[in-house]
C-alpha cells in the first residue's frame, strides 16, 4: 500500500518548481556518466592505459555511487535533502577538477571513481525525497519529468565536450564539466520538502539511553547481593543492544525483516545490472556481430536514447491516470526488456534492430522512472530514506558480483549474443519471481475489498447472523 498518499499534499504547486530544479541537477550532474568515454578514454590512452583500466574506473564509480547508500539514510534524516543534494554537486565538481590535473591512473580513481561516484549517489535519493513530499497521484509524471533532464543532458553535453576537447584540450574540457556541475547548486536551492523528514537527534537519543542505563544501575544496587553477580553481563548486553539499536534506527535495518522488501531490492538490482551491462555491450554488438558501420551504430543508440526520453515524459502521464501500481509498471518494463534482448540476440536485420531499439528505450524508461517509486510505495514515510539506501547497497553488491560474471561470460564465450542471453536470464528470473507474488497480493487485496463492500451494504441483522456463523 502506498503510505505516502494518505498525507495532504498539493500534487503540484511549488512542487513543479522542485521538479524543474531536480531536472537541472540531473542535466548538469547525472548526465556526466554518459560522456566518460568521450572525455577520458583519449587521455587514458595517452597514459598508455588499456580498456581494462577504463572499465575499472567506471566499475569503481558505480560501486561508490551505490555504496553511498550506507550513509544516505542517516544523512537525509540528520540534514535537509537540499543540503545533501548540494553536497553531492560539490563532490562531483571537486572530483572532476581533480581529474583535470590527473597525471596517473590512481588520480582518476580518486577523482572520478570516488568523488564523482559518491556525489552522484547523494544526489539521486535526496532529490527524489524532495519531489516525493509534493506529489501523490501525479508522483510518477513528476519523477519522469525530472529524469528527463538527465536525458536532455545526454543529448547536449556530448556536443559541449566535443567542442572543448577540439578547441581547448582535455584539461579545459574537464574543468568546463566541473563548472557545469556546480549549476546543480542553483537547483538545490529550490529543494524545499513540504514535509521534511524528522531530524535524527543523536544527542537526545543518547540522553534517553543514558537515563535508561542509570535506572538499570540503580535497580541493580538495591537488589539482593546474589543478583549482583550477573550485573556485569547485564551491563554488557545493554551496551551492545544500545549500539545495535542505534545502527538499526539510523539505517532502518528493520526493513530487512520483510521478505517482500528483499524481493523488491534484489529484483531491481538484477535489472539495474543487466541494464548497465547492455549499455556497455550494445554498441560493440552492433559493430562486430551485426556488422554495422559507426554511423548506423550511432543511429541505433540515438533511437534508444530518444525513445527513453519521450517515454520518461509520456509514460507516467498514462500510468498515473490509470493508477497502475509502480511495481507493476516496473515489472512490465522488465518483461519488455527481456523480449527486446531475446529478439536482438537472434537477428542482424537492421529494421528489426531499430524496432527493438525503440522497445529497449521505452521499457528502460519504465524501470528507471519506477525504481525509487516502487520503494516509496512499499515503505512508510519515515523509513523511505533508509529503504532507498538499502536498495542502493544491494545494487552495488550485485553489480560488482553478477555484473563481473556477465563480463566473464562474454569474454569466456567470446560472443555478444551469449552475453545478451545471460542478461535475459537475469530479467527472466525477476519476472518469474515477481509475477506470482504480485498476482497473489492483488487477489488477496481484491478479496478484502469485496468483503469490506459487502459488510458496508449489509443490514445489521445480516451482519449479526454472518458473524455468529
Amino acid at each position: 500500500m502506498d503510505v505516502q498518499t494518505s498525507r495532504m499534499v498539493p500534487d503540484g504547486g511549488f512542487g513543479w518548481v522542485v521538479v524543474a530544479a531536480v531536472a537541472v541537477i540531473n542535466m548538469t550532474n547525472q548526465s556526466i556518466l554518459s560522456v566518460f568515454g568521450q572525455l577520458f578514454v583519449g587521455e587514458l590512452q595517452r597514459l598508455n592505459e588499456d580498456t581494462f583500466t577504463a572499465a575499472l574506473i567506471t566499475n569503481l564509480n558505480s560501486l561508490a555511487l551505490n555504496f553511498s547508500g550506507l550513509f544516505i539514510g542517516p544523512a537525509i534524516k540528520s540534514f535537509k535533502p537540499r543540503n545533501v543534494a548540494a553536497t553531492g554537486c560539490v563532490m562531483v565538481s571537486f572530483g572532476l577538477a581533480l581529474c583535470s590535473m590527473a597525471t596517473q591512473t590512481w588520480h582518476f580513481i580518486v577523482g572520478y571513481s570516488f568523488f564523482v561516484g559518491f556525489g552522484l549517489g547523494l544526489i539521486s535519493p535526496s532529490t527524489f525525497m524532495a519531489i516525493n513530499s509534493y506529489f501523490s497521484s501525479k508522483r510518477g509524471r513528476a519523477v519522469g519529468f525530472s529524469l528527463a533532464g538527465a536525458g536532455m543532458g545526454q543529448v547536449f553535453i556530448p556536443h559541449m565536450v566535443r567542442y572543448f576537447l577540439h578547441n581547448h584540450g582535455f584539461r579545459f574540457a574537464v574543468l568546463a564539466m566541473a563548472a557545469l556541475s556546480l549549476f546543480g547548486l542553483l537547483g538545490a536551492m529550490f529543494l524545499k520538502p513540504l514535509n521534511p523528514p524528522m531530524k535524527h537527534n543523536n544527542r537526545k537519543h543518547m540522553k534517553l539511553l543514558a537515563d535508561k542505563e542509570d535506572k538499570n544501575q540503580t535497580r541493580i544496587t538495591i537488589e539482593p547481593a546474589e543478583s549482583s553477580v550477573i550485573a556485569p553481563k547485564e551491563k554488557s548486553e545493554t551496551v551492545c543492544s544500545k549500539m545495535g539499536h542505534r545502527l538499526t534506527q539510523a539505517m532502518d535495518l528493520g526493513l530487512l525483516k520483510d521478505i517482500v522488501f528483499w524481493s523488491i531490492i534484489v529484483g531491481m538490482a538484477l535489472v539495474y545490472t543487466a541494464t548497465i551491462n547492455f549499455t556497455m555491450v550494445f554498441p560493440t554488438f552492433l559493430k562486430q556481430t551485426a556488422g554495422f558501420d559507426s554511423q548506423v551504430v550511432a543511429n541505433c543508440m540515438s533511437v534508444v536514447a530518444g525513445a527513453d526520453i519521450i517515454c520518461r515524459l509520456l509514460l507516467p502521464c498514462i500510468t498515473d491516470r490509470l493508477r497502475i501500481p509502480y511495481r507493476v509498471v516496473f515489472l512490465l518494463g522488465t518483461a519488455g526488456m527481456l523480449i527486446a534482448r531475446a529478439c536482438l540476440a537472434q537477428t542482424t536485420n537492421l529494421h528489426i534492430i531499430l524496432v527493438m531499439s525503440v522497445l529497449t528505450g521505452m521499457t528502460k524508461s519504465a524501470t528507471v522512472i519506477n525504481n525509487n517509486l516502487t520503494i516509496s510505495a512499499h515503505c512508510r514515510a519515515d523509513k523511505l530514506a533508509g529503504g532507498l539506501g538499502l536498495s542502493m547497497i544491494s545494487k552495488g553488491i550485485i553489480v560488482i558480483t553478477v555484473g563481473q560474471l556477465l563480463g566473464w561470460i562474454r569474454d569466456y564465450a567470446d560472443s555478444y549474443v551469449i552475453c545478451l542471453y545471460a542478461q535475459s536470464v537475469l530479467l527472466l528470473l525477476v519476472v518469474l519471481v515477481w509475477t506470482p507474488e504480485i498476482y497473489y497480493r492483488f487477489t488477496k487485496q481484491k478479496q478484502i475489498t469485496s468483503k469490506s463492500m459487502e459488510t458496508t451494504y449489509m443490514s445489521p441483522e445480516q451482519a449479526s447472523i454472518n458473524s455468529r456463523s
